[in-house]
């Protein structure tokens, strides 16, 4: 049965249009949130060097590390109610530029007290980043190319410790200006590119479709058509609350449990790799941690855009989030368990493969009992709680190094809790997905945007 060649014309515009606003929008928040991250995590390359100037215990590098996620915590929902105030465009440039003033700020501290404060502080002005960039995210791909874009976007996670690895392992070993240690300049080189990236903000982001002048008209009205059209199929199904009612809602706080614990598992492994990798060899230069500290990461990139792209496919995440979950649990206690340097890197990568694989399915999943407008606040809320983890996972682990002076005896409380994540993934219900209109989604319409105004500003209904 020959295809009409209308029905091929029309496949061929909606592709290359959703490639153009990929394109457009996936590289600038990409880059983003690798320095996001490289901003919040390259306290553990400095711990090489600083933990021993500051005078640091292993529990107090532990409760440092930790510490950004307790101001995350606290600011992160008021921050998303803020975003939608003030709309995606203004509200991230703003945390861009004060986040960049406190990741160099971190390079000049000269006690526990004083990195303690920044470090808070530093998780106070990045609260609301993610969750924000996922409903700005909303505003521009309709949910069969969400997950995707999510994916793409996610893995600059990964990416950002692959260049940070190498990066500020070199910049310690090689910057001492002005009789400045090179921990120091890294945070001070490092923090800077925020702020020239939130001034960029102004400019690059669009506030919604509607305003999207790089798009043609043809290209601009098929899209907000789109949306509009997933908008409305999605009302009949999904459950629109208020924002304290989404923060008492059930199935939230269940979800938040789940990413509390995984934060545990990923975000201990993550800050304490570099330490980890010393232990195996303690003839390895800071550079050449770095360097070994790339490997994971590269392994875990890939796994998260091919996972997340596969979810799509089949339009199912339940499955998708628990099954990389189990494998990371198990690789999680090999790698405790093995004593070759060789297998325990290998168990960590296939670990941090699965931890970095669940993320994209996982943050679909409130768009298919909630409103996408609802949501959002969700996404804020489960991101917060599970930030927690954040700071319990790094601080149990200085804890436990500071008993028994092995940083890898951690690895097995993080394996357990993930068992208990992966059960806890595995028994929650889920509406089932179907296919309308040859275009999968899920029943309850996953994905769907939140209801913008020509700003972008997320909007009540």
């Amino acid at each position: 049965m020959s295809t009409s060649p209308n029905v091929v014309e029309s496949a061929q515009f909606e592709k290359r249009t959703v490639r153009k606003i990929t394109g457009r929008i996936i590289p600038f928040v990409f880059l983003l949130y690798i320095v996001n991250y490289i901003d919040r995590a390259n306290i553990g390359y400095a711990s090489l060097h600083m933990n021993a100037e500051l005078g640091l215990t292993s529990q107090a590098f532990g409760f440092a590390a930790g510490l950004f996620f307790i101001g995350y915590f606290l600011f992160e929902v008021p921050s998303n109610v803020a975003l939608a105030k003030f709309g995606a465009r203004v509200w991230i440039a703003r945390i861009l530029l004060t986040w960049g003033v406190l990741a160099v700020l971190m390079g000049f501290v000269q006690n526990d007290l004083q990195l303690f404060i920044i470090r808070f502080l530093l998780g106070v002005a990045e609260a609301g980043f993610f969750p924000g960039i996922i409903v700005y995210l909303s505003f521009w791909f309709r949910s069969k190319d969400l997950v995707t874009a999510t994916s793409l976007f996610v893995a600059s996670i990964p990416v950002s410790y692959i260049i940070a690895s190498p990066l500020s392992t070199l910049i310690m070993e090689t910057v001492n200006w002005f009789g400045l240690s090179g921990w120091r300049w890294m945070f001070i080189l490092e923090g800077f590119p925020a702020v020239l990236l939130g001034i960029a903000c102004f400019f690059v982001l669009t506030g919604s479709p509607a305003e999207a002048k790089w798009l043609s008209t043809e290209e601009r009205n098929w899209l907000v058509s789109e949306l509009k059209a997933e908008r409305e199929a999605a009302s009949e199904h999904t459950q629109h609350l208020s924002l304290f009612k989404t923060l008492a809602n059930k199935k939230v706080l269940y979800l938040g449990i789940i990413y509390f614990v995984y934060q545990v598992g990923s975000l201990g492994v993550g800050y304490w790799l570099p330490q980890i990798i010393k232990s195996l060899a303690d003839t390895l230069t800071a550079m050449q941690i770095g360097l070994i500290g790339m490997v994971p990461y590269i392994v875990a990139t890939i796994a998260m855009i091919w996972w997340g792209r596969h979810s799509d496919q089949k339009a199912e995440r339940k499955l998708h989030c628990y099954l990389p979950m189990g494998v990371a649990a198990i690789a999680m206690f090999a790698a405790a368990i093995f004593e070759s340097p060789v297998l325990v890197i290998s168990s960590i990568t296939i670990a941090l493969a699965g931890l970095y694989a669940f993320k994209s399915p996982f943050w679909a999943v409130p768009g298919q009992f909630l409103s996408a407008a609802t949501a959002g606040t969700a996404v804020a809320a489960i991101n917060s709680i599970g930030n927690l983890g954040g700071f319990v996972g790094p601080y149990a682990q200085g804890i436990m190094m500071d008993v028994v002076d092995d940083p890898r005896a951690g690895l097995y409380l993080f394996g357990f809790l993930l068992v208990l994540s992966t059960t806890m993934m595995f028994l929650i219900k889920l509406p089932a997905t179907s296919k309308r209109g040859g275009v999968r989604v899920t029943a309850t319409g996953h994905g769907i945007p939140p209801t913008t105004s020509g700003s972008g500003k997320v909007e009540s209904k």
